[in-house]
């Protein structure tokens, strides 16, 4: 499992995350180690992606520029979107997706609750169905706050967990519905905003039953 780097200039690295891989830590490969054997270079973490979840990824080879891109996440200018696929439909099929968050470190796991408490997090979202095939809904989901496993769990307490998240109550376990397909950042070279974007490989469950879609 090797990254692809889309992008690399001014001590920023825009890269393709395969699945299954962790962003940092843990026993065995990640992203700052594989990465760091592509480059020959320290590799600084600014935002992650779940093990699971493939995807679009921007890294720093410097602290300049590791701070350079966490002043854009902090500031809302780092904008990510993704495609997600589930087994059950949303009413409305299009529209935001508001909710208080807990996360239990202990469990590995996010909860939508009623109240603010310790802990406790306000997650946001926009979200639209894109197509429809065989049973199964593709939804473009563009998040306005990062908390982790967001959108698995604001879909799964909607009675629509993401196909093949086994942890937020999926029954399948032949792939995992979730990409991270558009990072849209300011570059070091240009005050400008650039997108990069990617679509799913269409021979992975589950995107494999959109290819009309995701050409």
């Amino acid at each position: 499992m090797t990254p692809e780097i889309l992008y690399r200039e001014g001590g920023v690295i825009v890269c393709l995350k395969p699945g299954g891989v962790l962003c940092e830590g843990g026993q065995g490969e990640n992203m700052l180690s594989l990465l760091g054997a592509l480059t020959g270079s320290e590799i600084y973490p600014v935002h992650r992606l779940d093990r699971e979840t493939a995807g679009v990824m921007a890294f720093a080879e410097s602290s300049a520029a590791a701070a350079f891109l966490s002043k854009q996440i902090s500031s809302g200018e780092l904008k990510k979107s993704y495609f997600a696929v589930t087994a059950q439909s949303i009413d409305p099929e299009e529209g935001e997706m508001n909710d208080l968050l807990f996360r239990d470190s202990a469990k590995n796991k996010s909860y939508v609750v009623k109240r603010e408490r310790r802990g406790v997090r306000k997650a946001s979202l926009e979200y639209s169905l894109t197509a429809q095939n065989e049973g199964l809904y593709l939804w473009r989901v563009s998040l306005r706050t990062g908390r982790t496993h967001q959108i698995r769990a604001q879909f799964a307490s909607r009675g629509a967990p993401l196909y093949g998240d086994t942890r937020y109550g999926a029954k399948q376990k032949d792939g995992f519905g979730l990409f991270a397909y558009s990072l849209t950042l300011k570059l070091p070279s240009s005050a400008e905003q650039r997108e990069f974007a990617v679509m799913p490989k269409l021979t992975e469950q589950p995107f494999c039953n959109f290819g009309e879609w995701l050409k």
